[in-house]
């Protein structure tokens, strides 16, 4: 091991290093019994969409219903100062973490670039979009770079023609898939060096494009900024449509109601995406298929979130037949409501490897450059597996799946309420396929 780490950190690095050149991690040393967990929330989902169904008559989540932030809050939150700042320190954070991808030590364990990226960024990512907003929107350092790009060339922001609106969150989807693709199946995905010619390349062609198309560009080509705008919506706060900054219940963020092109795409890849990470650790495939396969695991990864595009949208169809609505166009009014499914899915996989390998990130920042230093005394430090153990990862990934389609359900009959056809039989099939994905989901993440 080389810098200022010990061989009592490197231990705990390096076991960690094998779980990040796999993707996902988790505990494996559940205190559960998987068929009743299983079964157990199929029942759960469809007891709630029953409920809802008996009991919810009229639409309760309206986009425009919160109460304002008091005055100085709002202030606080939207000062210039505040975006300035957290710009600066997203731009040297990136630029820190290029830095160590290429002058850091070539063994991933030792690494900072590797974990900030898959780790601290990646799945960090989710808890800050749904606690405090659209935070890479915000700080995203690509329009940072975008602006004095602009500035350089003489190129007004809003670009040299306009984005095309068809596009939609199709390059977001596009690019979330390609980034999941690399996580969960490419090899030597974990190389330092690999990593930072990613961020360099992903950086170089967005901010290509967002020169050419405007800012705009990042609001739904950039995928990571997409991902965390489209999570953001399941924020407590949110912003109404005069810009009044509110505390409003999670789920209203969902209901638009308008189509937008790619979005059924970029929520299934999500989905599809945490799911194939599940089924990887069943016995099945581990017995049946080289983990080492990338053609394998490519066409395990489509074929996940194929399945769960071919679910979701038979399901809207079917339903939109039972209603006599067009079937081609409720697939996408509706896709918002698969956001808190993903959201569930991904706190279901990422909660354990977040809390406890994401502690490497801090281990691995106090000597970025492996010179020796300890910037944060971090030296020594050992991952903490108590942090997040067995019963608790295990209550977190049941209930994170179970009460994540429980929210997509219910998020998904009020927008069916404003809607001409309140038929409750037009939402069975929609309830029955929030139970299968419900099992499914369940099945991959506790079979292993």
């Amino acid at each position: 091991m080389t810098g200022g780490i010990t061989a009592a950190a490197a231990e705990g690095i390096a076991g960690g290093a094998r779980v990040l050149a796999h993707g996902l991690g988790g505990r494996t040393d559940l205190p559960l019994d998987a068929v009743a967990a299983i079964a157990g929330g199929g029942i759960a989902v469809a007891a709630s969409s029953a409920a809802l169904t008996a009991a919810w008559k009229r639409p309760r989540l309206h986009p425009e219903a919160g109460r304002p932030l008091p005055a100085a809050l709002a202030r606080v939150l939207d000062a210039p100062a505040l975006t300035l700042a957290g710009r600066a320190l997203a731009l040297a954070a990136a630029a820190l973490v290029v830095a160590a991808a290429f002058a850091g030590p070539p063994d991933a364990a030792a690494n900072l670039a590797p974990w900030a990226l898959f780790v601290t960024f990646w799945v960090g990512l989710v808890p800050a979009s749904v606690l405090l907003g659209p935070v890479w929107r915000r700080v995203n350092p690509l329009r940072t770079l975008h602006a004095a790009l602009c500035r350089a060339t003489r190129t007004p922001p809003a670009g040299r023609r306009p984005l095309p609106a068809r596009l939609g969150y199709w390059p977001a989807a596009a690019w979330l898939t390609a980034f999941v693709w690399l996580e969960l199946v490419a090899p030597n995905r974990s190389d330092p060096r690999a990593a930072g010619t990613l961020i360099l390349a992903y950086a170089a062609a967005n901010l290509a494009l967002a020169w050419w198309f405007g800012r705009d560009w990042f609001t739904r080509g950039d995928g990571f900024e997409a991902y965390s705008s489209l999570l953001a919506r399941l924020c407590p706060v949110g912003r109404r449509g005069d810009g009044t900054l509110v505390l409003r219940t999670p789920l209203t963020g969902l209901m638009t109601g308008a189509a937008e092109p790619g979005l059924t795409a970029t929520a299934c890849v999500l989905i599809g995406s945490t799911g194939f990470d599940g089924v990887t650790r069943t016995t099945y495939w581990r017995d049946n298929v080289d983990p080492s396969s990338v053609p394998a695991g490519t066409l395990g990864l489509a074929a996940a979130v194929a399945a769960v595009t071919a679910l979701y949208v038979a399901a809207l169809r079917l339903s939109a037949r039972l209603t006599g609505q067009d079937p081609a166009a409720l697939p996408g009014r509706f896709a918002a409501t698969l956001l808190p499914i993903a959201l569930g899915y991904t706190l279901a996989h990422y909660f354990s490897f977040f809390v406890l390998e994401g502690q490497t990130t801090f281990i691995l920042a106090g000597d970025p450059f492996g010179t020796g230093a300890d910037l944060f005394g971090a030296t020594g430090n050992r991952i903490d597996y108590d942090l997040a153990g067995p019963t608790l990862t295990a209550q977190v990934q049941v209930n994170a799946i179970v009460l994540g389609h429980v929210a997509g359900t219910a998020a998904a009959h009020d927008l069916a309420l404003r809607t001409p056809a309140r038929s409750p039989r037009g939402q069975l099939p929609v309830a029955a396929a929030m139970v299968a994905l419900t099992c499914a989901g369940l099945f991959a993440l506790l079979s292993g």
